[in-house]
């Protein structure tokens, strides 16, 4: 894969990629993590078949290596898996990449923020990032909601509505993640999901007849 190449990568691809770029791991921690009680399941559970399926495709990919081999009681060997320099030089760029549509917000943004919370590292350019990236989209939607009728103006409101409130919500993070109370880790994920409750519930209020002014 030439160097400065993205990968083609599925969601759970790039979460088992980054898992292991935080050390090396074999499939069954990663299920364990990725499971619906794991700390990454609460955002984004991926079934362990899907797991070692990545982990294959990311080795194909020369992204991941099987490190060593590592004995198991309770069934066969297990093969503990290491991220290359290509795999980390990738990774590292995705966790700072915003998602490019609204709809991946709930998910890719939440993981990223989420990663990032594990690495003690500063989400304030992603959030930046994003919300640079969707204003763009908010004003252009402000304007077709402005000259639609009709069907197509619930449309347009709805869209509007679903974008403002992204933005609500990531202002909202930006503004709690600026309190100096702990320097690195600077935002639990529990309240990245009330966030999240937050700007839903916005978006359920405003889209009751309401109308950008």
């Amino acid at each position: 894969m030439p160097e400065a190449e993205e990968p083609a990568l599925s969601l759970a691809e790039w979460l088992v990629l980054c898992l292991v770029c935080e050390m090396p791991r074999h499939g069954f921690a990663l299920a364990t993590l990725l499971g619906s009680d794991g700390d990454l399941g609460r955002v984004w559970r991926i079934p362990k078949p899907v797991i070692y399926r990545a982990l294959q495709r990311l080795e194909v990919l020369g992204l991941v290596k099987t490190a060593e081999q590592q004995a198991s009681s309770q069934g066969p060997v297990r093969s503990l898996v290491d991220a290359t320099p290509a795999g980390r030089t990738a990774a590292s760029a995705w966790l700072t990449r915003p998602a490019c549509h609204n709809r991946d917000v709930r998910s890719e943004l939440l993981v990223k923020l989420a990663l990032l919370d594990r690495a003690g590292a500063d989400p304030q350019p992603l959030l930046e990032a994003q919300r640079e990236q969707l204003i763009p989209v908010v004003e252009g939607l402000n304007d077709r909601l402005e000259a639609a009728a009709g069907f197509e103006r619930t449309l347009a409101l709805w869209r509007y509505e679903t974008v403002s409130a992204t933005v609500r919500f990531l202002d909202a993070l930006t503004a709690r993640s600026a309190r100096p109370v702990e320097p690195l880790r600077l935002l639990r994920f529990r309240e990245l999901r009330a966030l999240c409750r937050l700007a839903s519930c916005c978006l359920i209020e405003t889209t009751e007849g309401s109308r950008p002014k």
